[in-house]
C-alpha cells in the first residue's frame, strides 16, 4: 500500500519535527503505529534524546501493537545506551512490519537494527520518505559522519546588502513578521551562535521568544580573547538557557577562571593566526553533542565560516530599505580572487513574510561528500 505508506511516513516526519532542537545529541525521530489502516499509537523523541519515538508509540498502543506496522523516520536502534534497543522493543511488541526511509549512519546502528528485525521475522521496507527524511536528519548525519553540527547562517540585509548604517544602527532592517520567523528558526536548532563583536554591540539575549519551547537553545558566543562584559543580557539569563563561550588558546588563566566560576561553559579552540580555527571550533561543538547550530553573525564570523566552506544552509532575509555604500556590509572579506572559488548555494525556498523576502539556500556539496 504505497500511498498509505507515504501518508503515514509524512505523519511520522511531522511528529519528529516536534523534537527538533530538543533531542541532541540524539536524532529527532517520529514513529506511527498503524493497524488495519488506523493509527493506534504515535510518538517522537523526547527532550534530551529519550525516551525514543518507538518507545513512546508502543506505550500508547499497548497490546494492540501485535501485528501492526511501525512507520519510523530512522532505522530503529540496535545498541544498548541509556535505553534498550528499539529494534528489540518492536520485536517484543509483536510488530509485523517496519517502514523506514533508510539505514542509520550512526556506526553503532548502521543496518544492525534492520538485520535484527528481519532475523525475528519482521518485514522491513525502506525508501519511503527518503528525501524528506534526509533533510530532517541532516544535522544528526552531519555530526555522526563529519564530527560537526550542521550550520545555518542567517543574514538580515537591506536591498543593497547592508546590515547596519555606518554608525551601527540596525534596528530594524526587517519587519516584525520576519523577526518572528527568526525565533521559529532558533527553536529548531540546538544552539544559536554569534561573534563577540555582535555580542558587545547588540547585547542580545539569543533566546526563543514569542512561542513556547521545551528546551531553549544553547547560546554560543565566539570570542577569541574572552573580552566580553561580565554583565550582559546573556549572563543575566543563564537560568533560562546555557551560555557557551568559544575562546582561543592565549586567554589569561584568571579571565578563564572568572567566566568558569560564573557557570559558563568554556570551549577552548585552536587558533589560526589571530583567528579561531572555524573547523576546529565546530568539531569541538560536535564533540559536545550539538547537531544543528544557527549562526546569526556578525560579518567576521560569517565570513570565516563561509571561507572554510562550513555553511550548510543560508537564510537570507531582505528588508525593503536601502542603506548605501557607507553602511556596514553583511560579510567580512573572503579573500577571493576568482569567482570559481566563491561558495555557492542552491535556492530551496523563496517566500514573502510581511514586507520582507526570505530566501532559503542549501550549500552545493562537493562530489567527494
Amino acid at each position: 500500500m504505497p500511498a498509505a505508506d507515504d501518508a503515514f511516513m509524512e505523519r511520522a516526519l511531522a511528529l519528529g519535527r516536534r523534537g527538533m532542537g530538543n533531542t541532541w545529541p540524539n536524532p529527532a525521530v517520529g514513529c506511527v503505529l498503524v493497524k488495519r489502516g488506523q493509527i493506534i499509537g504515535e510518538g517522537w523523541t523526547q527532550p534530551g534524546g529519550r525516551p525514543h519515538a518507538e518507545t513512546e508509540a508502543l506505550a500508547k498502543a499497548g497490546a494492540r501493537a501485535q501485528g501492526a506496522t511501525a512507520y519510523v523516520t530512522l532505522e530503529p536502534c540496535a545498541h544498548h545506551g541509556r535505553t534498550p534497543p528499539c529494534a528489540d522493543a518492536l520485536i517484543a511488541a509483536g510488530v509485523a512490519r517496519v517502514v523506514a526511509p533508510f539505514d542509520d549512519r550512526d556506526p553503532r546502528v548502521s543496518g544492525q537494527g534492520f538485520a535484527r528485525l528481519r532475523g525475528a521475522g519482521v518485514e522491513v521496507v525502506t525508501g519511503i520518505g527518503h528525501d524528506a527524511a534526509e533533510e530532517h536528519h541532516a544535522g544528526f548525519f552531519t555530526r555522526v559522519t563529519l564530527g560537526r553540527p550542521l550550520v545555518t547562517l542567517k543574514l538580515a540585509t537591506s536591498l543593497d546588502g547592508r546590515i547596519a548604517t555606518a554608525s551601527g544602527d540596525s534596528q530594524w532592517i526587517t519587519g516584525p513578521d520576519a523577526r518572528a520567523h527568526v525565533h521559529e528558526l532558533r527553536a529548531t536548532h540546538d544552539a544559536v551562535m554569534v561573534g563577540g563583536g555582535t555580542a558587545r554591540a547588540d547585547d542580545p539575549t539569543l533566546t526563543v521568544r514569542g512561542r513556547e519551547v521545551v528546551r531553549q537553545p544553547v547560546r554560543i558566543v565566539v570570542s577569541r580573547k574572552l573580552d566580553l562584559p561580565a554583565q550582559t543580557n546573556l549572563s543575566r539569563t543563564m537560568d533560562i538557557a546555557p551560555l557557551w563561550l568559544c575562546h582561543g588558546e592565549d586567554v589569561p588563566a584568571d579571565r578563564k577562571d572568572a567566566w568558569a566560576t560564573s557557570g559558563v561553559e568554556l570551549v577552548p579552540v585552536a587558533q589560526t593566526g589571530q583567528r579561531l580555527d572555524p573547523g576546529a571550533m565546530l568539531q569541538a561543538l560536535g564533540a559536545r553533542g550539538l547537531t544543528r547550530v544557527f549562526c546569526e553573525g556578525g560579518g567576521e564570523l560569517a565570513s570565516s565560516l563561509l571561507s572554510a566552506d562550513l555553511v550548510d544552509r543560508l537564510e537570507l532575509h531582505v528588508g525593503g530599505v536601502v542603506v548605501g555604500a557607507e553602511g556596514r556590509p553583511a560579510l567580512g572579506a573572503l579573500g577571493l580572487e576568482r569567482l570559481s572559488d566563491a561558495p555557492r548555494f542552491t535556492l530551496r525556498d523563496l517566500r514573502r513574510i510581511g514586507n520582507d523576502v526570505v530566501q532559503s539556500w542549501t550549500r552545493q556539496r562537493h562530489a567527494q561528500e
